[in-house]
């Protein structure tokens, strides 16, 4: 018998910290969910910089925690955060048939990177117009840090003040360079339903990019994507945090005491 509500697990950005995360978890927990945002190993202060790889260990740790538990959980991926996401789930999915009694049942994309098989998050990146670039510079250790705080939040935070933005930018840790350039090797979204929060007004990537992940996604897996479109900006966890409550407990909702997604014929593609 499945546990009456999933788990949910959010993977957090480049550049991004749990507590940028905390108006969902907490809207989320209220709503009588298990919630928790993790820390990327990449924004960790190493002494040798984290891969992607090492951040979809850390990934997987917890999820593995929770699937050891019997749980049901949903994995929620922001930004850079859906490359090492969709890495991290193998062994861990709830596969129909299997016989599990826990596992991921869901990989949710909040304007992510998803790449192909072999393809990393620089490659994707190299899709996006130059003037949609966030300007980085390395640092002497092989971290990334923003350029210009001013420029970054005018992209990250396009739907918030700017004085407000450039607060949010300036609380950003350096971010490993070579978590970037980690190619994937195992597409998890092949294995477990797939939705995609699209965010229409996104500069850092753009509506036309964030389509294109879900086109791969789509032909690889085999199965249509459930994408919900809401009108912000990259961060909507800062600046509309109650559409991705109502998105991700919406998600959650499908697979309480025992559903599965087949189990809503209408779920597909709409907008707010």
């Amino acid at each position: 018998m499945s546990q009456s509500k999933p788990s949910i697990v959010i993977v957090p950005g480049s550049f991004s910290l749990p507590e940028f995360y905390d108006a969902v978890t907490d809207g989320v927990a209220s709503k009588g969910y298990e919630i928790k945002a993790i820390r990327l190993r990449s924004t960790e202060d190493l002494q040798q910089p984290a891969t992607m790889y090492d951040d979809a260990a850390a990934i997987a740790h917890e999820v593995a925690a929770l699937v050891d538990q019997g749980k049901e959980v949903i994995l929620v991926a922001h930004s850079y955060g859906g490359v090492p996401a969709s890495e991290s789930i193998k062994g861990l999915a709830k596969i129909e048939g299997s016989g599990k009694v826990g596992g991921v049942v869901n990989l949710a994309y909040l304007t992510a990177l998803v790449p192909q098989l072999g393809a990393s998050a620089a490659d994707m990146l190299a899709d996006i117009p130059a003037e949609n670039r966030v300007e980085l510079r390395p640092d002497e250790h092989g971290y990334m840090i923003m350029a210009n705080h001013a420029a970054s939040a005018a992209l990250c935070f396009s739907d918030l003040p700017a004085e407000e933005g450039e607060v949010w930018m300036k609380r950003s840790p350096r971010h490993s360079a070579a978590s970037f350039i980690g190619p994937l090797t195992y597409a998890g979204y092949k294995d477990v339903p797939v939705s995609y929060l699209l965010c229409a007004e996104d500069k850092v990537i753009p509506p036309g990019v964030q389509q294109k992940q879900i086109e791969i996604i789509e032909r690889e897996a085999g199965r249509e994507v459930d994408v919900t479109v809401i009108q912000t900006g990259h961060i909507p966890t800062a600046s509309a945090p109650e559409k991705v409550i109502d998105w991700i407990t919406g998600l959650a909702t499908r697979y309480e005491n025992g559903k599965t997604i087949k189990d809503f014929p209408g779920v597909g593609k709409y907008t707010e």
